[in-house]
């Protein structure tokens, strides 16, 4: 084993990155990409094989234990990463098997690029109050504007102006800093494949080069994909 860095555990915080399941959307795109400009597409929920694979990561989360260490799971407030973050690690039907599951809670910060295409436009709050009763949707004040959910309606969805890529790493940033702020050791973050890349790559400059090509690359749909993020400065001083 080749180990090169050795740090205090207190100085490290494990991310669990989980993308959506398949959805309606990413079927349709790949027969043409037009089509995800289709009004019919709007806030596209998972597919049947979507729900499946969601439902294969579920006995996986449960059979490694990680359901138990799992203490936060923050999500994307649209329906497919929803379905997703219940799907695997809510216990909406009370399984005699689950005794405890962890707090899910949506956050705008977490949605997927914005603008332009329907699929990525969320529905009103309280429709998805009636649908996901378990997750929480009152952070608002939680940290910088984006995060909040302001209102009812979507009013960062703009039909003429596709968020940046900029834009996606700057709130990116954002949301690494805040995660690394709350008190939870070991937190999920359930959203959309571009949105997760951009989170990795706050760290790619950390990263060695011949790890950072796989750690960064293009999430499949359903795929987990864990880091460790490591405070440097508490590290440096707890080891004088």
């Amino acid at each position: 084993m080749d180990a090169r860095f050795l740090y205090p555990l207190e100085s490290c915080k494990i991310i669990h990155l989980l993308r959506h399941g398949q959805a309606m959307h990413n079927v349709a795109a790949e027969k043409d990409r037009n089509a995800l400009l289709s009004p019919h597409l709007f806030d596209a929920p998972l597919t049947d094989h979507g729900h499946q694979q969601v439902e294969n990561l579920r006995e996986r989360v449960v059979s490694s234990g990680l359901l138990k260490r799992v203490e936060l799971v923050v999500t994307s407030p649209l329906l497919r990463t929803m379905q997703t973050a219940v799907g695997v690690f809510g216990n909406e039907d009370k399984q005699q098997n689950i005794p405890s599951s962890p707090s899910i809670v949506a956050l705008e910060v977490a949605r997927d690029r914005n603008g332009v295409r329907p699929p990525d436009m969320r529905r009103n709050v309280s429709e998805y109050q009636t649908l996901f009763p378990t997750i929480d949707f009152s952070q608002a004040n939680t940290f910088f504007h984006f995060s909040f959910i302001e209102s009812e309606e979507d009013n960062l969805w703009r039909p003429d102006v596709r968020e940046s890529e900029e834009e996606i790493f700057a709130r990116g940033l954002e949301f690494m800093k805040w995660l690394w702020k709350r008190p939870e050791k070991e937190v999920a973050v359930v959203s959309h494949g571009i949105v997760l890349q951009h989170m990795l790559y706050v760290f790619a400059n950390d990263c060695d080069k011949t790890i950072t090509h796989e750690l960064c690359k293009r999430f499949a749909n359903c795929e987990l994909r864990t880091v460790v993020i490591v405070d440097k400065g508490l590290s440096s001083s707890t080891a004088n």
